[in-house]
């Protein structure tokens, strides 16, 4: 009676009882009917039948087989789930049994779970935080950024360095096959083992302009991140933004290194105190996002990486400024949801 369910039966019958009663029993008038309905004759004719036996079109309430978990144990399992929210459903069938003694199967744990709107999800991944973390996003960066204006953040030069892979390892992936397929050809993704490699960028941004990437070969040291980096395209970008230009970059060992500090200090850069394990509060970080998009959209993908750097640079320069520009805007929004969330992860 799936046809049934989805369609006013009370009105069906009525209509079809208001013809008289040789229309009801007219096996043309049924199909008539249930042309009509787009519905098969047999959907009619059961609801006929029903209607003068029970006077009514609703299907009778079944027996079926009885719950094995009361309304009690049902939110123990609620509350089991809501306290360990990586909790399997036979870690939660394994503490009922030991609390209640009452056997269920892992299914029956999952159905009860579901009837209270929980479902399982792949977790978000976020950088760890400590309390101190917390603390200094919350007290010693957003308190004091969240009143900043637009002007305030169109001097700030947000800076960051990313890797990109060749064969990115994307966990989503899924293929479509029939069983006894596993071992198919199509079906199999293969991978080197150890990766075929990949390329390091350096790049920043603000409102106003956008460095130039720099490709970093091998490690970043304090030495290499002066020379190549602060000395020839982080200063002349701050000197374009304007005197009261500010730089940002995180707290990574070659950024806080002594040479690098004597330089700054010598240069007469300001530089902007950062929390520690903050990648959300960086919009640059959703521009190497759009970046890997960009790059990933390219059919065939890149062939080695050589022209893997060629594409990210090309797209570099690709991404409108529009894009940038509401990166930054979105600053003081980031600050709110950090405040909001006692200093914790945000939706950035």
């Amino acid at each position: 009676m799936k046809f049934a369910e989805r369609m006013p039966g009370q009105k069906v019958v009525m209509h079809v009882l208001q013809q008289g009663p040789g229309y009801e029993q007219d096996g043309a008038a049924a199909r008539h009917v249930a042309q009509r309905l787009a519905v098969v004759p047999s959907v009619i004719i059961r609801l006929k039948q029903r209607f003068h036996a029970t006077g009514r079109v609703q299907e009778r309430q079944r027996s079926g087989r009885p719950r094995v978990t009361t309304q009690k144990e049902d939110r123990f399992i609620q509350r089991q789930a809501m306290k360990q929210r990586m909790a399997t459903a036979n870690n939660i069938r394994q503490r009922l049994q030991a609390t209640t003694i009452t056997v269920v199967s892992g299914q029956t744990i999952r159905n009860r779970l579901h009837n209270f709107g929980l479902r399982a999800r792949r977790p978000v991944r976020g950088t760890t935080l400590t309390a101190n973390h917390r603390a200094a996003r919350r007290a010693a960066w957003c308190t004091q950024h969240v009143r900043w204006q637009l002007q305030q953040w169109a001097q700030v030069l947000f800076t960051d360095e990313s890797r990109f892979c060749l064969e990115p390892a994307d966990g989503r992936i899924r293929v479509w096959r029939r069983h006894g397929e596993r071992f198919a050809e199509r079906a199999v993704l293969e991978r080197q083992r150890f990766g075929v490699g990949s390329v390091m960028v350096w790049g920043g941004i603000s409102t106003r302009l956008r460095t130039p990437m720099y490709h970093v070969v091998g490690n970043l040291t304090g030495v290499r991140y002066q020379n190549e980096i602060l000395q020839p395209l982080v200063v002349p970008a701050l000197q374009a933004i304007g005197p009261r230009a500010i730089l940002q970059d995180d707290n990574a060992p070659p950024h806080r290194s002594a040479a690098v500090n004597t330089f700054i200090q010598r240069a007469r850069v300001n530089r902007m105190l950062w929390p520690a394990n903050s990648p959300d509060l960086n919009p640059i970080e959703h521009m190497w996002d759009e970046l890997c998009r960009r790059v990933q959209q390219h059919h065939p993908p890149p062939a080695n990486l050589g022209q893997l750097l060629q594409w990210l640079q090309q797209e570099w320069n690709g991404v409108p400024r529009a894009f940038i520009c509401n990166l930054i805007h979105s600053m003081r929004q980031r600050c709110v949801e950090c405040l909001a969330h006692n200093g914790g992860h945000t939706r950035y």
